[in-house]
């Protein structure tokens, strides 16, 4: 299993997934940075200053919702769809894993009783923001 793992639909980025186990030490952006979102991780050692700031109001259109899930316990099965909502395939996340979903669809089977934190841009449109699908049948699952 591979540390970063990219979830991909033809040349369109789909998923990034950065397991529990990743470790590097500095400062690695894992997101294009044209993506509305940027994942990074950052690995300092004690007594490692950043230094206060603030962030300066700039302007930025988002076109798409992206969302960054934490696994903070559990086990689930992520799904992937196209943009045409066909199935592609499906991934385990485990718990200390995170995974930025930025393209195409989603779905989601917790395998586990799961705790999951998400964090995605706002403010929050309802129901207008999201076209929901039947998902693909059980046997049709493929890894």
């Amino acid at each position: 299993m591979e540390y970063v793992e990219r979830i991909e639909d033809g040349d369109m980025l789909l998923s990034i997934i950065l397991r529990n186990n990743f470790n590097k030490n500095g400062i690695e952006f894992l997101t294009p940075e044209t993506f509305s979102q940027q994942l990074g991780y950052m690995k300092r050692e004690k007594g490692y200053l950043i230094k206060p700031h603030v962030h300066q109001p700039v302007e930025r259109k988002i076109f798409f919702t992206f969302e960054t899930l934490f696994i903070k316990s559990g086990c689930v099965r992520v799904d992937f769809y196209s943009n045409e909502q066909l199935y592609i395939k499906s991934i385990v996340i485990n718990e200390g894993d995170v995974i930025l979903l930025a393209h195409g669809a989603h779905g989601f089977y917790m395998l586990e009783e799961s705790e999951i934190v998400e964090v995605k841009q706002g403010p929050y449109a309802g129901e207008s923001d999201k076209t929901r699908f039947e998902p693909v049948s059980e046997d049709e699952i493929t890894f």
